[in-house]
């Protein structure tokens, strides 16, 4: 027994040590320790010695196995690094690397940022609400009459449950009064969705900051200068800023705002809507709180409203809207820092 353990020795040494490949390593593997393997099958004889032989046996048995497993390991380490080495040898590490892309923030996100950084100087903090509204809050609660063509399907997707996505986010402006009293000062960044039909200057889903500011004793004077900062800080001094009269339902009096600067060409553009919070809207949010918090007679305030895509487009030059959806990285790499 002792002379079979010692030439399987020298057999599976010498098979693992001329073993050239993985396939041929792993195939000496079951061949010597597989369940079948020569070191098993000359295990099994340990049965029909007696109990003074067994003790010798077993220790050269063992012996047996960890050298076979020892020299097979030693092996595989061999064989691995040999191929890591050739993989290796054909690179040419004298040729320049490849230059890393730097990434930027989206055109839309820099925007936002800037104008949030604006709008902090004046003492206005984020708020934050539904994409998934309710007519209540879209509609009913910012004096939209229930014929205005706003609240029609062509205009505005409904949901089932008669819950809709919200046309601007205006809402944001009523759960923040809803939910805290006055003086408050916020501003409401976020998605806003339409059934518009998508070209050049539409999308159906859009990004819309509205803001809001509501303590005893706002004025129009107030709205003026806080608009005027923001054009005059995003565009530059040079800006020249006008207020047109119009109309939105839930302010009193209501203004479009134009700008005009040499860098857009020396023309007028409409960029944004506001106006003295109409006195109906307070009326509204007073009734769901419960309390005179919102009272008229006490309180006033004024809203403004613009869209970011259009203003981006501005500020970059882009011609078409929907460039700033399409994701193509020859557009944002434009944007790179």
């Amino acid at each position: 027994m002792e002379t079979k353990i010692e030439s399987l020795r020298i057999e599976a040494l010498s098979a693992i040590a001329e073993a050239s490949d993985a396939n041929t390593l792993k195939e000496a593997r079951v061949r010597f320790l597989g369940k079948t393997g020569s070191v098993s099958l000359l295990s099994e004889g340990m049965r029909s010695l007696s109990k003074e032989e067994r003790p010798i046996i077993g220790k050269l048995l063992n012996e047996l196995r960890a050298a076979v497993t020892l020299a097979l390991d030693t092996k595989e380490s061999t064989l691995s690094a040999a191929a890591d080495a050739a993989a290796l040898s054909a690179i040419d590490s004298t040729l320049p690397g490849t230059a890393p892309e730097v990434g930027s923030l989206h055109p839309l996100t820099l925007l936002a940022d800037r104008a949030v950084q604006i709008f902090r100087r004046l003492g206005f903090a984020i708020a934050d609400g539904p994409d998934i509204e309710t007519e209540w809050h879209c509609f009913d609660a910012l004096n939209t009459p229930a014929d205005h063509p706003a609240r029609n399907e062509q205009d505005t997707f409904y949901l089932p449950d008669g819950r809709l996505l919200r046309t601007h986010t205006s809402s944001i402006q009523i759960r923040t009064m809803v939910a805290n009293p006055p003086p408050i000062r916020i501003i409401a960044p976020g998605a806003a969705y339409r059934r518009d039909e998508v070209d050049a200057t539409h999308l159906a889903q859009f990004t819309q900051m509205e803001g809001l500011y509501v303590a005893p004793h706002v004025s129009l004077a107030d709205l003026k200068g806080t608009i005027e900062f923001f054009f005059y800080e995003l565009f530059g001094s040079g800006t020249e800023i006008r207020f047109r009269p119009h109309f939105f339902p839930f302010t009193e009096p209501s203004y479009e705002i134009d700008i005009r600067t040499e860098a857009l060409g020396g023309k007028w553009m409409e960029l944004a809507g506001c106006g003295m919070v109409d006195p109906a809207v307070f009326e509204e949010v007073s009734k769901l709180r419960s309390d005179s918090a919102y009272d008229p007679e006490k309180v006033s305030g004024f809203a403004f409203g613009f869209g970011l895509d259009r203003l981006a487009m501005n500020l970059t030059g882009i011609s078409d809207i929907r460039m700033l959806t399409e994701n193509d990285l020859r557009f944002l790499s434009r944007f790179t820092a």
